[in-house]
């Protein structure tokens, strides 16, 4: 299994190889690399494409130590490097597209391009907060209870059988583990004012049904973005989009890969 010694934490990420031109996708909270397999299948032929799970999720040996998204950001230029990587189309969901646009404004010659799945450039919605942090609460004291489990699941994912999978993948992550990620999730900073200074192409998808960020963030972070090139609208999915509904996200990020 590969792992990347990176900023004091143990990376782990999947790559296809090869000489092709890469592309490196990060996950969104609570997920990890394995939700970007329809994308990986659907790729993997054309592109190198590398996923990655970041601190606190999948099989990344984290320090659970607090971090922002601009640590996470480093980390994946840092996998970068650590394959030897100079320039990549940079992507992810939610969380992993707050990490891609400040790797982005960290090191804009390093991103070729950027995909934005269900993501936006602000911050938590101040209504949610008390909500999510409950949910953090109560996962740090009582660990991943069902009624816990369904109802994130059904925020982020929304499909029965796809809910089983990854719930049960949860209650594999060690309870105090959620902290810092919850934290740096909760806590971060404001970066819409710096939209501006990001220049690169982009595509941003969207589920119409996303229920933890609404349509309309999407679309201010693509008129913040000089070169966003649309948002492509997933009818009737949540906010995982990618992996709910690979059949509508494929085929236009394929298009806007090969436009590159």
């Amino acid at each position: 299994m590969p792992y990347a010694e990176v900023n004091g934490q143990r990376i782990r990420f999947e790559d296809s190889g090869g000489d092709a031109p890469p592309v490196i996708l990060a996950h969104g909270f609570l997920m990890d690399r394995e939700m970007f397999a329809p994308q990986v299948q659907a790729l993997g032929d054309e592109y190198r494409v590398i996923t990655w799970d970041e601190r606190g999720f999948g099989e990344t040996e984290f320090d659970g130590k607090p971090f922002t998204y601009w640590d996470s950001a480093r980390d994946c230029l840092a996998l970068l490097d650590h394959l030897g990587i100079e320039q990549a189309v940079v992507g992810g969901m939610s969380q992993g597209g707050f990490l891609s646009l400040r790797a982005t404004l960290l090191a804009p010659e390093r991103v070729r391009a950027l995909v934005l799945i269900d993501t936006q450039a602000g911050v938590e919605d101040p209504e949610r907060l008390p909500a999510y942090r409950q949910m953090q609460e109560t996962w740090l004291q009582a660990g991943p209870v069902d009624q816990l489990t369904d109802a994130i699941a059904d925020l982020i994912i929304g499909d029965p059988e796809l809910n089983a999978v990854w719930i049960e993948r949860w209650r594999g992550l060690p309870r105090e583990a959620m902290d810092e990620p919850c934290n740096c999730l909760f806590e971060r900073d404001d970066i819409t004012d710096r939209l501006g200074e990001i220049g690169q192409r982009a595509i941003v998808f969207h589920g119409t049904a996303d229920k933890s960020i609404e349509m309309e963030l999407a679309e201010r972070l693509c008129d913040g973005l000089s070169g966003c090139e649309g948002v492509v609208k997933i009818e009737g999915a949540p906010h995982a989009s990618n992996l709910t509904h690979p059949e509508q996200v494929n085929g236009p990020l394929r298009e806007f890969l090969r436009s590159l």
